[in-house]
């Protein structure tokens, strides 16, 4: 079955995995008066903001706790039950008794949006970076043992726990079509002629997570690259 968004692929062992197609859609996307609307609104809202922060007396600061209040609220999406405190606690090194143990994922994803703005400054958004910014994300935490840094090689599937690949709620691509679905993304990035910014952003945003390239930390290193 194909539509705009892609086409469901029957596999051998019995279930179908979905292959997004390449974006931008086609036909492309109609900026309607409501949608135009919208858009306009949120660039006037980030403009308010770039305006505020250069108010500031010291706008480092700023991005220091954004980053960080970031790194929670993404991290808690996954189940994580750490703090704001708790991580600057951790980040101080200071004794902090009732710090849980998933702090680490907290920090990591702080050192990962940290590391990959750092590298935007000799390396686009990339293939490459993305897989970068996943080995920082993943070291050492939950999922380390699943290839960090590296594209999967098998299938993925997202389910009830427990759940078998034809009991799936969806199946991203097989794991020969990842590599050919990022570069098409990366072109996406780049295109000479995109779309208006925040519309780029949703799309790519939406495409990375149905393509699922790792085995683990998608959603976070999802959520992460919207920062860049």
């Amino acid at each position: 079955m194909t539509n705009r968004a892609g086409r469901y692929v029957q596999q051998p062992t019995g279930y179908r995995a979905f292959i997004p197609a390449p974006l931008p859609p086609d036909p492309p996307v109609k900026v309607e008066s409501k949608l135009h609307d919208r858009l306009s609104a949120a660039d006037y809202a980030l403009g308010r903001l770039d305006g505020a922060v250069l108010t500031l007396p010291n706008p480092d600061l700023f991005v220091f706790m954004y980053v960080r209040k970031e790194a929670v609220l993404s991290s808690q999406i996954e189940g994580t039950q750490s703090s704001l405190q708790n991580l600057l606690a951790a980040e101080a090194k200071l004794n902090d008794p009732d710090a849980p143990a998933d702090v680490g994922e907290v920090i990591n994803y702080v050192r990962a949006m940290n590391h990959g703005l750092k590298r935007l400054n000799d390396l686009p958004v990339s293939v490459r970076l993305i897989c970068e910014i996943h080995a920082e994300l993943m070291k050492g935490v939950r999922g380390e043992r699943l290839t960090p840094g590296e594209l999967r090689r098998s299938q993925n599937w997202i389910g009830p726990s427990g759940c078998s690949l034809t009991e799936a709620a969806f199946v991203p691509p097989p794991p020969h079509e990842v590599p050919n679905a990022l570069s098409d993304l990366e072109r996406f990035l780049h295109a000479s002629d995109p779309p208006p910014p925040l519309l780029q952003v949703g799309m790519a945003h939406a495409q990375f997570k149905t393509i699922h390239p790792f085995l683990d930390g998608n959603g976070r290193l999802g959520r992460l690259l919207i920062t860049f």
